[in-house]
């Protein structure tokens, strides 16, 4: 009989627990947003992905004649990968203060909306709250503040 008893007072504390849990739960927000697009309509974005074509081309045609200049395939592979490098580290300047805004908005927007969870749309299969737009106009207002 003491056994059903501890049972029962340990079965009711685990649905306690559970429905605690569960009520907690219920006040957070899930955000989803669309990163890619939000990046794609940052005000900088398309002068900053010119500026890449231009040093990409710039950064081929650099290797290419590096490379032709070389006669070892390991020195010629070796250049190439170096201007590789050289392209990836422009790419990094040149995006990074766009990253930055956007992870800015990004915060903005959550705190406003209260949510305090934001997660790629593309992840999610079903729920939370899209703040895609909103985080779009929050970088417009940004710009235009600068």
């Amino acid at each position: 009989m003491m056994w059903k008893k501890i049972a029962l007072l340990g079965l009711m504390l685990a649905v306690v627990a559970a429905l605690g849990e569960k009520a907690a739960s219920a006040a957070d927000t899930i955000g989803v947003i669309d990163s890619q697009g939000i990046i794609s309509k940052h005000p900088a974005f398309e002068e900053a992905a010119k500026q890449l074509q231009q040093i990409a081309k710039q950064k081929e045609s650099e290797a290419k004649t590096a490379a032709d200049k070389e006669t070892e395939p390991a020195e010629k592979a070796r250049v190439v990968q170096a201007k590789r490098v050289e392209l990836t580290r422009e790419e990094q300047r040149l995006m990074e203060p766009i990253f930055k805004d956007c992870q800015e908005a990004v915060r903005v927007i959550a705190k406003k909306k209260n949510v305090t969870l934001v997660l790629e749309k593309a992840s999610v299969y079903f729920g939370g709250q899209d703040i895609t737009d909103d985080v779009v106009q929050q970088l417009k207002i940004t710009a235009s503040r600068k």
